[in-house]
Order: structure tokens, then C-alpha cells, then sequence
């Protein structure tokens, strides 16, 4: 299998502080790689150095590698916008956005791309991203009812189909279910499993069920450094690392 990306060193800080250390690890095409760990360790900062979110934040920074396509995300000519264009983000909270409708949300990423749109080009985009989250069916006949006025279960789907009408490369999903009840988890989950045949994923997730529902890899970080990676199934059957185990079965984190 292919890897979508390589991550080569990887160092992050906020300010002094040293939140990743030498994070190196590969992340295979079209399938759906886990990011497992206690609080702290790291997992949500080494994901918004996937598309160079991290950054963003007063203070912080990072240095290292992170090849997309064997090109360095990082290198002083590319441009950051277009990198979270190809590498789209779903944040543990949905965040639609409260004063935009529904068919506003999902086409908000392709209004800022610079370049103008028909209606019925957006239309079709709406269409397309809402099948993709499976969000059509339920939402088709209320598009121009605010973005906040459906479940929060939907919600997460519709920022999933603003995520997806950019047509991204990669979707990275920072903890997607830790706020819905189990019903809604299910679909994200099922979704997760559908979409993997057209996107890279990268989940970051506290629930060791999940992980080993969804995906096909799982990473094992501790402290800011990756101690263990390979197949999920492996991972949590016969891990190589005392520290992984130690996490899997519950004695700490």
C-alpha cells in the first residue's frame, strides 16, 4: 500500500514548551490510520502539523518533515491555505457555522477559493458533499434553515461535507464522536468506514473501541513521542511495547 504521507522528525512547541518529539511514521493511501493515547500526549497537535494548523496558534511552531505525495508540506514556497485545501480538518466539536444555512456551510470553504461559482455549480457541490457524509436524505428539504438548527450528530456530518466539497486528498478528524450519544457515533463510524475508499483519514480518538473498529493502523503516542505503530489488529493483540499494552488494558491513561 502506498503512503499518502511521511512524517520525518517531526518537533512541535507552544512557545517553550516541547509538546512532539521526533515523530517519524508514515500514513498509507486510502486507508484509516488511528491516533490513540492519554491526555496530553500529543494527538491532536501531531494532526494539525498534518495540514499546518498547528502553527496558526500565538507561539507555536514546528520543525521536521511532513511529505504529502513526497512533497514537503513545510517548505518555505508552499502555501499553507492550499495544503488545508488538500488536507481538510473535522474538529471534536461541530462548528457550523451559526449565522450560515445549511447549503451556506457546506460551499463556505469554496467561497473563499477565490474563484466564482453558478448556483447551480454550488448546488451540485451541496449535493454531492451531503450524499458523501450521508447527511442528503435527511436535510434536502430544510438547506436554507440555519446550520445549527439540526441534531449534533448532523452537525458533525455537515462539517464533514464542508470539509469534503473542497475536494480534499486527506481528512484529519480530531476526536469527531466524543460529544454524541452512541446512535450518532454509529453513523460517524459507518461513514468513516465509506468514505475511506476515496480519502486518506487520519483519526484522533480517546475510545480504544473505536480505534479498533475504524481503522486499519493505529499509532500509540505517550509523552510527545510515537512508542508504537503498525496494523490496529496487532497493535491491540500482541503489541510490542510494554507502555502500549500497559494503555490498551487499562492500567494507565
Amino acid at each position: 500500500m502506498a503512503n499518502k504521507l511521511e512524517v520525518v522528525r517531526l518537533n512541535a512547541w507552544f512557545g517553550t514548551s516541547q509538546a512532539l518529539k521526533g515523530i517519524s511514521m508514515t500514513v498509507p493511501d486510502g486507508a484509516v490510520t488511528a491516533i490513540i493515547g492519554p491526555s496530553g500526549c500529543g494527538k491532536s497537535t501531531f494532526i494539525r502539523c498534518l495540514n499546518r494548523m498547528h502553527e496558526v496558534v500565538p507561539g507555536a511552531r514546528a520543525e521536521g518533515e511532513v511529505l504529502l505525495d513526497g512533497e514537503n508540506i513545510y517548505s518555505p514556497d508552499i502555501d499553507p491555505v492550499q495544503i488545508r485545501a488538500k488536507v481538510g480538518m473535522v474538529f471534536q466539536r461541530p462548528n457550523p457555522f451559526p449565522t450560515m444555512s445549511i447549503f451556506d456551510n457546506v460551499v463556505a470553504g469554496l467561497r473563499l477559493n477565490g474563484r466564482r461559482h453558478s448556483r447551480s455549480e454550488l448546488a451540485a457541490v451541496v449535493e454531492r458533499s451531503l450524499r458523501h457524509a450521508a447527511l442528503w436524505d435527511e436535510v434536502k428539504d430544510c438547506l436554507h434553515a440555519s446550520g445549527v438548527s439540526i441534531s449534533g450528530g448532523q452537525q458533525q456530518r455537515l462539517c464533514i461535507a464542508r470539509a469534503l466539497a473542497v475536494e480534499p486528498e486527506v481528512i484529519l478528524m480530531d476526536e469527531p464522536c466524543s460529544d454524541l450519544d452512541p446512535i450518532a457515533t454509529a453513523k460517524i463510524e459507518a461513514l468513516i468506514h465509506e468514505l475511506k475508499s476515496q480519502y486518506t483519514i487520519v483519526i484522533v480518538t480517546h475510545n480504544m473501541q473505536q480505534a479498533g473498529r475504524v481503522s486499519d493502523s493505529t499509532a500509540f503516542f505517550y509523552l510527545g513521542t510515537l512508542v508504537e505503530f503498525g496494523p490496529t489488529e496487532r497493535i491491540f493483540t500482541t503489541p510490542e511495547k510494554k507502555e502500549t499494552e500497559d494503555y490498551i488494558t487499562g492500567r494507565f491513561g
